[in-house]
């Protein structure tokens, strides 16, 4: 896999500044990460709180890997993240379906080069109320159905006890331990080929977030829910931080 040298000197400069902070910030233990693929894949972490992409990111690239995430297009235009984007190759992406597809073109090239795509399959945090993953959208499935890259679901806890999801205020001490677990790949073969209908792409999402929920049940020692969280369901908003009192965001959830 060869990396442009732009993009692996900005990420050398950025992990000298983060990786001590974050490991002030709390301890760790990464768990499985020498079954990641040697070729390029696409990661599909839970999402619990906002530094999720930095602890995820961290054990990727502390484990030899450059993280690619596909990010809000509005992030890229910030003086100085917006710079830091782009010359780490991040992807931008709107909710405009021509802007998605473009984004999808973006990361099966980079897949094809070898690297990492990290898709939050939630598509934000998680609106259950004890921060199980919740349904999941198309967009990972539908790259993974493209690309036929594996998909690798990536577990994580402990980080909503750093910072609460949607908090404002991190909990530095006691020092927190989080936990970052890399699955099995999701088994796609059988929808490869077929042609990528919404019941194709619910059904690949599914078996995706069901694998990323079960990684998160071993490390909280617990059964995942039988049904995931659906938001629609519960009338909640799919965006944004204002949702229903049943997915509370009160920090809550995050015993083990």
């Amino acid at each position: 896999m060869q990396e442009s040298r732009r993009a692996r000197v900005t990420f050398g400069v950025i992990a000298g500044i983060a990786r001590p902070l974050m490991n002030i910030l709390m301890a760790r233990r990464w768990e499985r990460f020498d079954r990641l693929p040697e070729t390029g894949f696409i990661a599909c972490p839970n999402h619990l709180t906002e530094i999720d992409p930095v602890v995820v990111g961290h054990a990727l690239y502390s484990n030899g890997r450059l993280p690619r995430y596909l990010a809000k297009e509005s992030l890229f235009e910030l003086p100085v993240i917006g710079w830091v984007l782009k010359a780490t190759e991040q992807i931008p992406v709107t909710r405009s379906s021509a802007s998605a597809n473009r984004s999808l073109q973006q990361a099966q090239a980079l897949l094809d080069a070898g690297s990492v795509a990290v898709v939050y399959p939630e598509g934000t945090l998680t609106r259950d109320p004890d921060l199980w993953p919740m349904r999941g959208r198309t967009g990972a499935a539908r790259l993974a159905l493209q690309s036929r890259a594996p998909v690798v679901p990536i577990a994580h806890w402990g980080a909503q006890d750093v910072l609460p999801r949607y908090g404002k205020k991190l909990h530095v001490l006691p020092r927190k331990t989080v936990r970052v677990r890399v699955g099995d790949p999701v088994d796609l073969s059988d929808l490869y080929g077929k042609p990528i209908t919404k019941s194709v792409l619910e059904e690949a999402t599914d078996r995706i977030m069901r694998a990323v929920a079960a990684g998160v049940a071993e490390l909280r020692g617990k059964s995942a829910p039988a049904e995931l969280w659906d938001p629609r369901a519960h009338g909640q908003a799919l965006h944004g931080r204002d949702f229903d009192d049943s997915g509370r965001v009160d920090g809550q959830g995050s015993a083990p």
